[in-house]
């Protein structure tokens, strides 16, 4: 599979050796960010989740928009990490892939649920709050990121569809569509106290099966013999 050249600069950037408080104010942010909303998410907020002061949280982050964006280039990293060894594995055919890719997809919205839901909240927010260069810049890479994890999935049903694993369907519609799905595991699913990592997995297969089920050309052939047979019965 071809990766965007930017995509490998962006995961050679050592984010995980930030400091130990700024990795603290991220995850504080992510959390933030999700349980009240950006609007309401205010830096006192952030402070008080790691018992620090608006002073150290302005010493690393000039802005609330500017840790927004950082949360979110941080879940993108995430993604994109989680899917390169598989996306570069030849081994797997394109009906593998995808249903690796899903898998882990779920997984990482579930593991890493608060950052993921800032991404869900959407580039439209970013926009609204762009207003310095550094924030526009920040916005035009977090499009370019996410844009570039899409085209991984575009990728592999492209490539199942030549191959005829996959039914005969557009490839950015399909994949617009399968990561819209997972996207919104982060609005539905919450962790339960006591909840073992076989839970989060269960899940994650099962979603992994819908979406591969349901572009594979021996399922779509299936479904189309069944209708037919209904119809002739009728």
């Amino acid at each position: 599979m071809n990766l965007p050249p930017e995509v490998l600069s962006w995961l050679e950037a050592d984010d995980e050796d930030l400091p130990k408080v700024q990795n603290m104010l991220l995850d504080a942010a992510a959390k933030a960010f999700t349980v009240y909303g950006f609007a309401a998410a205010s830096i006192d907020v952030i402070a008080r989740e790691i018992n620090a002061t608006k002073g150290s949280v302005y010493y690393h982050y000039r802005s609330k928009a500017e840790l927004f964006f950082a949360v979110h280039k941080r879940a993108m990293l995430i993604n994109l990490r989680t899917q390169l060894p598989i996306v570069s594995n030849t081994r797997l055919s394109p009906l593998e892939m995808l249903h690796e890719m899903t898998y882990h997809h779920a997984m990482v919205m579930m593991d890493y649920l608060y950052y993921q839901r800032v991404t869900v909240q959407g580039v439209e927010l970013h926009q609204s709050i762009s207003t310095t260069p550094y924030e526009r810049e920040a916005l035009t890479q977090v499009i370019a990121m996410r844009d570039a994890y899409e085209s991984l999935f575009d990728q592999v049903v492209h490539e199942g569809v030549m191959r005829g694993q996959f039914e005969v369907i557009d490839a950015s519609v399909a994949s617009k569509g399968i990561l819209g799905s997972l996207n919104w595991i982060t609005m539905w699913y919450r962790p339960r106290d006591g909840e073992l990592p076989s839970a989060k997995q269960r899940i994650a297969k099962q979603l992994a099966q819908q979406v591969t089920h349901g572009v594979a050309a021996q399922a779509a052939s299936s479904a189309h013999g069944d209708t037919r047979r209904n119809k002739a019965k009728v």
